[in-house]
């Protein structure tokens, strides 16, 4: 029996409308504003609203893919929190709350978390779903996301992650579509990264008090930054191309193959360096320096400006490629347009 087919027919992001622009980084980093935009790569990144929550703007993500995707709400199977952990409430399973607001009564939900890697760890969970379940033949993938309220822009070790901001994105997937197929994907981590990059205080090892919270032991923190920058700079790069390679591979395709790399926000000489080693030119990317990074909606949200500026055509190969802190790599390859075109 042949492997079902799946594919990405409905796509949507929630941008908040208030932004922070680098002249306001430089004011609050002490940064030249030329440095934010030229090396960092940020000349605006959106900041949230006071409704900005979470779910909320995944719920309005999740309306729009629903829209392009021509289905109803009822025809969702499954539900697939694809945020990350800091949202509305600590404890809390988010994809339930977005599936009962959107109308979803014949699905189920849960959350899965891989950090900024988490969109692509929901692609494979959906598509393995379906492929393993009968029942499930329509799956929803939504999340939000506000990781820059955890950074202390007066921290020097977070300068890295001076790019969060907020935003959301939503995706469907659907069992034997004909369009946006998706094919190979692969997943690599390192442990000697885990606990590289942390909230030092609120969980387990050491309970969030008012002094830790003076602290600024509640925000994101480089635990060990000399460690961080000697054992990073040694796997990442091999890390993501590994990731990429063996995507392709998996779906019988090379690096020649690729028409469009939908990668994540970085500094623009590591995003530079990545298209010139893949060799692919800089109309084959988007890179997101009006929007910083948004974790795991930067995927989605390049995908919907490449198609905003006609970078793609029918039977383009697409691969998504992310990272996230932990440490782990990913990267899923996607057909576009209707199969058998090339």
């Amino acid at each position: 029996m042949s492997e079902i087919k799946v594919g990405l027919t409905g796509w949507g992001t929630y941008i908040p409308k208030k932004v922070m622009t680098s002249q306001d980084l430089a004011e609050k980093t002490g940064l030249p504003a030329d440095i934010i935009r030229e090396k960092l790569g940020i000349k605006q990144k959106p900041v949230p609203g006071p409704s900005d929550h979470c779910s909320l703007m995944a719920i309005k993500a999740a309306h729009k893919a629903i829209n392009k995707a021509g289905i109803q709400p009822e025809d969702i199977d499954l539900v697939i929190w694809t945020g990350d952990e800091y949202k509305d409430f600590p404890l809390w399973t988010a994809g339930i709350k977005v599936k009962e607001e959107i109308g979803a009564k014949n699905a189920w939900a849960f959350d899965v978390a891989l950090r900024c890697g988490t969109f692509i760890l929901a692609l494979k969970v959906g598509q393995s779903m379906i492929q393993s379940d009968p029942e499930i033949k329509t799956v929803l993938l939504a999340g939000g996301y506000r990781n820059g309220d955890l950074i202390n822009y007066e921290n020097p070790r977070v300068r890295f992650m001076y790019n969060l901001g907020a935003g959301a994105s939503a995706a469907v997937l659907q069992e034997n579509a004909e369009n946006n197929i998706l094919l190979g994907a692969a997943f690599v981590d390192d442990g000697t990264l885990s606990e590289m990059v942390a909230i030092p205080a609120g969980g387990t090892r050491e309970p969030l008090t008012p002094e830790s919270v003076i602290e600024g032991r509640h925000q994101l923190d480089v635990l060990d930054p000399e460690g961080m920058q000697e054992r990073l700079e040694e796997v990442s790069m091999k890390n993501f191309f590994w990731a990429v390679d063996t995507a392709l591979a998996r779906s019988g395709l090379e690096r020649n193959h690729i028409h469009y790399l939908a990668l994540l926000h970085m500094k623009r000489s590591a995003h530079e360096g990545i298209l010139k080693a893949l060799g692919l030119q800089e109309e084959q990317s988007v890179y997101l320096e009006d929007y910083g990074h948004l974790g795991q909606n930067d995927q989605i949200l390049s995908l919907e400006l490449a198609l905003k500026k006609e970078l793609l055509k029918e039977g383009s190969i697409v691969v998504m490629v992310s990272a996230g802190i932990g440490y782990a790599w990913n990267a899923q390859v996607i057909r576009w347009g209707k199969e058998g075109i090339e």
